[in-house]
């Protein structure tokens, strides 16, 4: 029966009519912007550390010009804020360590530090305490240009990449992005280069007059457990550099460079991010490798895949998400009544099938008996195929018909095993290895930003088990069994869940709830009504939801914040999942929707929705290891800027199938 035929609905024949419109221009938004192949692919801002790095980085290696300078340099004084500070996401407060970098990087760019702007940032720097108190990375930064002593800067010697895999604290036991830069870190930070720089550019003026003993090195009584016993062998490195001779360290710079260059992507990065990319070109550099040698240039010239310039300003991406705008697209697309067999589909679909990896990768070590099968978040990142791409990859492929429909089940067959190989021991999914849960790693002193192991999350996992329902598998199957106890047992007390890889309790919650449903899960149950409870009390006066990144820092902040296109779309999701399509909630989020969208089908959002890194350490829900403050110092936030779009198209989409169907 539709909601024409029941006239008792509290939907009102005009609210499903304006969303039947809204849901129109939404889908002639994607038609025009898809790519010839196929694919759709928007913009990943982060932060201003990116043009900062990059800016730092042609200096480094000699390849800076005047015009590339001068536009990077116009995108960080665009960026500024007018306090004078940069940070790590809209909206937070400025960030010493991204204000360093930023600042350091205009003086090279050649911007006066008597500029009112450089005189602002220099005050914030120097009310936090400075470049002594600036994260690590900064430090590294500034030591390859004489501006910090390499001798207060973490050892890591690069005999590492000899531990076997099954030896404690090996390469393989950090997670994907961090072995990937701290392998060609352990090169730079044992030969120490130096860059020099004129004394003009030089960053005295960021250091306080009176100087404290080196934040770096605790006392050991300030210190406890595990913290000593790697500062003791920070100090045990630092002697063991030292020494005149080393025996294994020519036979391991071989193996660390041999398996640097053998992770070199087709696009000439390295792990599809920005970290590693630029420590592994400077690695090379610092071994010899010139500007010319096959390995440096693919890799200087893949970074302009990764920008995007105009005649006054250049915007360096930490990343590329094609494979999972264009999954995010179809689904979207799929769920607001798009046919299988439209050609918009269909291009999308083909394109898919042709991006899923064929090759082994890092994965292996600990899945050695599963055949490839994934996707990766990139346009070339066949060593990292991620879950969450896969899953969703899965949930697009099966509503779209295919030319070849033998060749688009193979292709899920394949990617639906490979997932079901990389399944953690506690039943949940994380992003690209298994079982990558050794918490102690974190302790190390390098590891003062990010995270460095991957475990799963409950927005993965909650991916992974729709995605294997879609295409056939049983709801109690083991797997999916263990699936289902690690997201219970992944629920906070008051209802939602934790949001990994996306801002925050309300994409994790999200994420989750439209899984149970998918498996079959009594949405009837105290835990799911705690869920919808948590839900409506934290909807926002305008009909829409939003939260703040600095719930990752500040728990009392979940849920809360100025409502936003994309986070108020998770929020119906889950709601609708629980079977509250008729409930005065979803009526006024729909009603946001409706209201707030822009006559081209899209979305206004500056907020920043989607995370990197919480800034943990470990990773972990709510146990934090790393104290931080809401500017998220540890952290990494992302703006997709496609969510605002796709989001709501998927949520207006499923909230008609609900009420017509």
């Amino acid at each position: 029966m539709t909601v024409r035929e029941a006239p008792e609905s509290p939907v009102s024949l005009g609210l499903l009519d304006a969303v039947s419109k809204a849901v129109s221009r939404s889908q002639a938004y994607f038609a025009r912007t898809q790519a010839p192949e196929g694919y759709w692919w928007g913009e990943l801002e982060s932060n201003s550390t990116m043009e900062a790095e990059y800016l730092m980085l042609t200096h480094f290696l000699g390849i800076g010009d005047e015009d590339t300078w001068r536009k990077l340099a116009n995108l960080l004084l665009k960026t500024q804020r007018e306090d004078g500070t940069w940070g790590q996401y809209y909206g937070s407060p400025g960030d010493l360590s991204t204000s360093v970098e930023c600042y350091f990087a205009l003086k090279l760019a050649g911007v006066s530090p008597s500029t009112p702007r450089m005189v602002k940032a220099r005050e914030f720097i120097l009310s936090k305490g400075g470049v002594p108190q600036a994260r690590v990375f900064t430090k590294i930064w500034l030591a390859l240009f004489g501006q910090w002593d390499w001798k207060r800067v973490p050892a890591i010697p690069p005999e590492m990449a000899l531990l076997p895999s099954w030896f404690p604290m090996n390469l393989y036991d950090f997670s994907s992005w961090a072995r990937a830069t701290m392998l060609p870190l352990s090169i730079v930070l044992t030969h120490r280069p130096l860059c020099r720089i004129p004394d003009s550019v030089a960053i005295p003026e960021l250091f306080p007059s009176v100087q404290v003993k080196p934040d770096f090195f605790l006392s050991l009584r300030s210190m406890m457990g595990v913290d000593v016993v790697f500062h003791m062998a920070d100090r045990m490195f630092r002697w063991y550099n030292r020494l005149p001779w080393h025996p294994m360290r020519r036979i391991a710079t071989r193996r660390a460079v041999k398996w640097i260059v053998e992770h070199q992507e087709e696009d000439g990065s390295w792990g599809g991010i920005q970290p590693p990319w630029v420590y592994s070109l400077i690695a090379l550099k610092v071994l010899g490798y010139d500007v010319d040698h096959p390995v440096m240039r693919k890799g200087i010239e893949g970074f302009r895949g990764f920008t995007i310039e105009d005649d006054d300003t250049m915007r360096v991406q930490a990343c590329v998400s094609p494979v999972w705008d264009t999954c995010i697209a179809m689904v979207a697309l799929e769920d607001s009544g798009l046919p299988p067999d439209s050609p918009i589909l269909r291009r999308a679909g083909e394109w898919l099938i042709r991006a899923q990896v064929a090759d082994g990768g890092d994965w292996q070590v600990r899945a050695k008996d599963t055949t490839p099968g994934g996707w990766a978040f990139e346009f070339a990142n066949s060593a990292y195929p991620d879950i969450d791409d896969t899953a969703e990859a899965l949930i697009a492929l099966k509503q779209v018909n295919l030319d070849d429909p033998e060749r688009q089940r193979e292709a899920m067959r394949r990617g639906a095993e490979w997932i079901l190989g990389m399944q953690s021991k506690n039943g949940g999914w994380a992003a690209f290895d298994r079982d990558n849960t050794l918490k102690v790693v974190a302790a190390i002193p390098f590891a003062d930003f990010g995270e460095m192991i991957d475990p799963p999350s409950a927005d993965v996992t909650a991916h992974v088990v729709e995605a294997l329902v879609r295409v056939g598998y049983p709801a109690d199957m083991g797997p999916m069994r263990q699936a289902a106890r690690y997201l219970w047992s992944e629920q906070e007390e008051d209802g939602p869940w934790f949001g990994r890889w996306g801002v925050n309790y309300i994409y994790g919650t999200g994420a989750v709830l439209p899984a149970l449903k998918a498996m079959g899960e009594d949405m009837n149950t105290g835990a799911v009504r705690r869920t919808v409870a948590w839900l409506v009390a934290h909807q926002n006066e305008d009909g829409g939801w939003g939260e703040s990144c600095a719930s990752y820092a500040d728990l009392a902040l979940a849920g809360q914040g100025p409502s936003s296109a994309s986070q108020t779309s998770w929020a119906l999701l889950a709601l609708l999942a629980a079977g509250e399509s008729d409930s005065d909630a979803v009526r006024r989020g729909i009603e946001y929707l409706v209201a707030t969208q822009r006559e081209d089908g899209t979305w206004e959002e500056p907020w920043f929705t989607g995370a990197g890194f919480p800034g943990y350490g470990v990773g972990s829900r709510s146990k934090r290891t790393r104290s931080q403050g809401v500017e998220l110092p540890s952290g990494f936030m992302i703006k997709y800027h496609l969510y605002r779009n796709y989001w709501p198209l998927m949520a207006l989409g499923r909230f008609r199938r609900y009420i017509e169907g």
